[in-house]
């Protein structure tokens, strides 16, 4: 039975202006050695500098595969809820998202699932990295478990933490492991997130 794997990872550490740091670099070059025991069939990035830098330095560990952009894997909310759905911390933060603004960001989001969350078309496994940001994370995460989809709100991902999703033919797909970080040093750990939750 033929299977994806989809090996999901937030970008690396980056600046306010979006530019990978030295430490985003070097996370994303242990992400590749780690990577480089795979059989990597492509390297999928968003179109966000950050993310591109991040790619072709996880790709410089996986000599030959091709690296590639797609625009469904960019920075951007999937899903914006209802008011009396949104958490009370959190209602500021959507504020601003009028009903166009909301809608595209839900078509790039089925777009990004229809895409990359299916089982391969052909008889062959394939195994394809992607390298986008926290929310698409989520997002991928929370339509593999079939959550509501307001959902996606609360999951979390470090800077190049690994997520590996499976999906096969007729079975629901398989979350294999989220937010892994076993690749990097502890002082490299849990960078990308509100405050300093490092363990």
């Amino acid at each position: 039975m033929a299977t994806r794997h989809l090996y999901v990872a937030r970008h690396g550490e980056a600046d306010a202006l979006g530019t990978l740091t030295a430490t985003g670099r070097r996370q994303a070059a242990l992400l590749g050695e780690r990577l480089a025991r795979v059989p990597v069939t492509a390297v999928w990035h968003s179109p966000l500098p950050r993310a591109v830098v991040s790619a072709h330095e996880v790709a410089r560990h996986l000599p030959g595969v091709a690296v590639a952009p797609a625009d469904e894997l960019v920075d951007h909310v999937p899903h914006v809820p209802a008011p009396a759905d949104v958490p009370r911390p959190l209602v500021g933060f959507f504020d601003g998202f009028d009903t166009a603004e909301a809608a595209a960001g839900r078509r790039t989001a089925d777009a990004l699932a229809q895409r990359f969350a299916a089982a391969p078309a052909g008889a062959d496994d394939v195994h394809e990295v992607l390298v986008t940001h926290a929310y698409q994370v989520a997002w991928l995460v929370r339509h593999a478990l079939d959550a509501p989809d307001a959902r996606w709100i609360g999951l979390e991902s470090a800077n190049a933490a690994l997520t590996v999703l499976e999906y096969r033919p007729d079975l629901p797909p398989t979350l294999v492991t989220f937010n892994d970080q076993s690749h990097l040093p502890p002082g490299l750990r849990w960078t990308g997130f509100p405050g300093d939750p490092r363990v």
